[in-house]
């Protein structure tokens, strides 16, 4: 069985239209030793809505 170890499910959503696009998992502790203690997840993935390749940021809520 697989371990369950620092990774915790987060929504992405585009940064110039605001909708929810994808959802995926961040290693908690990797994520803090790159940077701040808060820092967010910011990936180059494609909007649906805009039509192109956009940042899309980190959200905890899901939808």
């Amino acid at each position: 069985m697989a371990k369950k170890g620092a990774r915790e499910i987060v929504a992405l959503i585009c940064s110039v239209c605001k909708n929810q696009n994808y959802i995926t998992e961040r290693n908690k502790v990797n994520m803090e030793l790159k940077g701040k203690k808060d820092s967010k997840l910011e990936l180059k993935k494609y909007c649906h809505n805009c039509r192109k390749v956009q940042i899309h940021k980190e959200s905890s809520k899901l939808k």
